[in-house]
């Protein structure tokens, strides 16, 4: 998902322009400036079947013989994951269901 418009008019070239040549300026002359930057990205994700990881919910003492451990396979669940990051590190991390339109309103 992109975005910046494909096609931009000499003016939104030119307002694009001044405003990443001041960027450096402005981290330069402003230590806190890279603190209020917030990005943020999405990917596709296959979710995992919790109940396939059978040795996490078997309560077992250090003797007993190692479990077999079933082998995940991918499942058809797939989801959006969109995560927004700070200077500091993760501010919010949401999934959307398939067929849910992301957008400003969601």
């Amino acid at each position: 998902m992109k975005f910046v418009p494909h096609v931009l008019t000499v003016e939104q070239k030119q307002q694009r322009l001044s405003i990443s040549l001041e960027l450096p300026d402005r981290a330069a002359s402003d230590s806190s400036f890279l603190g209020n930057v917030i990005t943020g990205g999405e990917t596709w994700v296959y979710g995992y079947d919790p109940e396939t990881r059978v040795q996490s919910s078997q309560c077992k003492s250090p003797s007993s013989p190692r479990a077999k451990t079933a082998r995940q396979s991918r499942s058809n669940i797939k989801v959006m994951m969109i995560v927004f990051f700070h200077l500091d590190g993760i501010v919010r991390a949401e999934s959307a269901p398939r067929n849910t339109r992301v957008n400003s309103e969601y």
